[in-house]
């Protein structure tokens, strides 16, 4: 094979991977608006009725809490969970981990008594007070409720007097679950207090690009910043041996071959077949999403797909070596989502 055919082919597995990769997103890096946030739920007896759907809205509120949980992206915040009516702290704060707070929002009880269960929502807010005031930097409560309060401090009060206190530092986001005017109107008062809040309810869960939105809206922004440059696609060659690199890049917990990865493997097959002396090794990697353990399995998942593509299309097997790394060998970096796409990949190397 000429030289310049196989730069040819390079250049061509290099621009199919990377066009998976950056599509975009290239120029933009996720920058946090926030430093720490609060989910903020209302386990009063109202919140354990059942909405038009015939759900429990306490129920609806948990789910849209876990799917809001794995929205956020992992830009270093600190996070809570806390209940009200009555108050408990369910995750006290800490660094977020997607895991944890999703634990925490999992063991939340939502079958119990709704006789006698009264909704002191304003003292609710009081008694988070103390953890906002704990927490440096900006903070972002987010309360999931239906707006009924029947005892106590007026919350659209004491939601003035928290943003009298904190200021721009703080930002109330109400999800609203209400199914009457009086309910409607307290969410309505405590959004109004805060400038910065964001309104949801339980349809903008329901709907993926709503609820990307959403998170986008509370706890980040895309800041432009130049495309960066792209990690070459053949290592540089040894003086006695050549070496061939070709990047698949997997969806996230995925390893099936899918149509887009044809074409860089119709390419690297054809070098396979021109070369037949030469070995090669497979091998799969993961971003530092999950457990080692599990990631180890699916880069070897990873690889053996490729492996199987290429002897399934007449590739011998005893030419080739499929290895999985888990995620101990990342090529990009872990804490943005950019990176973690980019090191979900398989290269296939002469050994």
């Amino acid at each position: 094979m000429t030289q310049s055919r196989k730069l040819l082919l390079f250049m061509l597995a290099a621009m199919l991977t990377f066009s998976f990769a950056f599509a975009a997103t290239a120029n933009a890096k996720m920058v946090k608006k926030v430093d720490n946030f609060i989910l903020f739920l209302d386990q009063s007896g109202s919140m354990a009725m059942r909405n038009a759907d015939g759900v429990k809205k306490i129920e609806k509120a948990k789910s849209d809490m876990l799917a809001l949980n794995a929205a956020i992206p992992a830009l270093g915040y600190n996070s809570a969970v806390a209940l009200f009516a009555p108050f408990e702290v369910q995750s006290a704060p800490k660094a977020y981990s997607e895991g944890n707070v999703a634990t925490a929002i999992d063991a939340i009880d939502t079958d119990y008594q709704i006789f006698n269960r009264r909704t002191p929502m304003g003292a609710g807010l009081d008694d988070v007070n103390p953890m906002i005031g704990k927490m440096s930097g900006k903070t972002a409560l987010i309360i999931f409720t239906d707006g009924e309060s029947n005892y106590g401090a007026d919350p659209v009060a004491v939601a003035k007097n928290l943003y009298a206190k904190y200021g721009n530092n703080l930002c109330v986001h109400v999800v609203s679950y209400a199914d009457n005017p009086e309910g409607q109107a307290v969410v309505d008062g405590i959004r109004a207090a805060f400038p910065c809040s964001v309104a949801a309810d339980g349809a903008t869960f329901a709907d993926a690009t709503a609820l990307n939105q959403y998170a986008k809206s509370v706890f980040y922004e895309d800041v432009a910043e130049p495309a960066p440059a792209p990690a070459p696609v053949v290592a540089a060659p040894a003086p006695a041996k050549e070496v061939v690199s070709f990047n698949l890049n997997f969806g996230f917990d995925k390893y099936q071959i899918t149509d887009e990865m044809v074409p860089v493997l119709e390419q690297a097959k054809m070098i396979l077949e021109e070369e037949p002396a030469a070995t090669y090794e497979i091998s799969g990697h993961t971003d530092a999403t999950g457990t080692e353990a599990y990631n180890q399995g699916l880069s070897e998942r990873r690889a053996n797909s490729v492996m199987k593509w290429l002897t399934d299309n007449g590739i011998n097997a005893n030419r080739l070596e499929a290895k999985g790394y888990g995620e101990l060998a990342p090529k990009y970096d872990n804490t943005t989502k950019e990176g973690r796409k980019l090191n979900r990949r398989v290269e296939i190397q002469t050994k």
